[in-house]
């Protein structure tokens, strides 16, 4: 059996956020929106006043910055017995998958309007928990994908290069996690068999990035949309977002486990600890010379991270390695390889890496 899984409608593009009021307006009548201060500043004038042209009430939530099990249940308190049709998640990923859980909890609808690209949260169904130190504590699972992902390049520009690297760096895993999930029998996030589709996507999503990366850097410096920012939003966001669910994860997210166990590496974004996690799937990989070449000279474009220290690792002890190979072989995506992985393997990966 395969299972193709994703949101019930996607929109992209400069300038988007001005019509939500008439997506929400198709889907229900009344809406919560969780954001954290900065992005309430930045985007509820202009929610607000969409969703009110469109007849759609609106209540505003404050989120409080990182995804934790008291986060959600704080909000889904708040909220009380005046539920909502639909739950809006305003922000980065933090924001978007807490309003997944709580919408969840809550029996609303889900919206997400991601403000940055720098991971592909806003399109799936599954939120990674978090405890108060950032430390990863949990997967849980929203009822279906988002009814709508709403995503405004205008606002997406104006974010930090820092954060589309890291979006850079989820959808480039993609194509090699999808391949290793199907070669070796894995199932993907729905628990079934990875249709083609997800393949086919996960290939494009990397081309994609590799063929509009410099041309949507420059887009970026200037502040303005063109047509590659566009495709690598569309790359970071939709195509790695579809990719993973459908097409099933390995090593080099299971190796977000022991990164996130790291101090000052737990607080790296996300999509800059499966970018490194990927050069350890490379190395476990076997890749020749030329091909982890042409990899690292990418990376140094795209300015993901090449060694623990670009993650914010203060020293490459031997318990540091240790620490991220033990918890990282324990992960289950580590188990969707074409041989078994111990954390010796990790470890002397992790080695070749920083040495290089």
């Amino acid at each position: 059996m395969i299972v193709f899984g994703a949101p019930r409608r996607y929109v992209q593009g400069p300038g988007v956020l001005a019509s939500i009021g008439a997506e929400l307006a198709a889907i229900g009548k009344s809406a919560v929106l969780l954001a954290d201060k900065r992005v309430m500043a930045l985007s509820a004038t202009i929610i607000e006043t969409s969703a009110k042209d469109a007849g759609v009430s609106l209540r505003t939530m404050p989120f409080n910055g990182e995804v934790t099990y008291d986060e959600i249940a704080r909000i889904v308190a708040e909220i009380g017995d005046d539920v909502p049709d639909i739950i809006i998640s305003a922000g980065g990923g933090k924001t978007i998958d807490t309003g997944k859980i709580v919408s969840r909890d809550i029996g609303a609808l889900f919206v997400s309007v991601p403000t940055i690209a720098s991971n592909d949260s806003p399109t799936s169904h599954i939120a990674v928990i978090y405890d108060a130190d950032h430390k990863l504590v949990g997967v849980e699972e929203n009822k279906g994908n988002p009814e709508l992902v709403l995503v405004d390049t205008d606002v997406i520009i104006k974010a930090p290069l820092k954060l589309l690297s890291a979006g850079v760096g989820d959808a480039l895993v993609k194509v090699f996690e999808v391949e290793q999930c199907i070669n070796s029998g894995g199932t993907n996030v729905f628990g079934a068999k990875s249709p083609l589709t997800a393949l086919a996507l996960a290939r494009a999503c990397y081309d994609t990035v590799r063929e509009n990366l410099d041309a949507a850097y420059e887009a970026h410096a200037k502040g303005v949309p063109n047509a590659a920012f566009e495709a690598l939003v569309e790359a970071a966001v939709l195509m790695s977002g579809l990719a993973f669910e459908s097409g099933g994860l390995s090593v080099s997210h299971g190796m977000t486990r022991g990164l996130s166990a790291v101090p000052g590496v737990a607080q790296a974004l996300h999509g800059h600890q499966v970018a490194y996690g990927l050069l350890v799937q490379l190395e476990l990989e076997k890749r020749d010379d030329a091909f982890m070449h042409d990899i690292r000279a990418f990376y140094k474009t795209a300015k993901l991270p090449l060694k623990l220290a670009d993650l914010g690792a203060d020293q490459t002890s031997n318990s540091t390695v240790t620490t991220i190979a033990d918890l990282s072989a324990a992960a289950v995506h580590m188990k969707k390889f074409d041989r078994e992985i111990t954390a010796n393997d990790i470890a002397q990966a992790i080695i070749r890496i920083e040495a290089a």
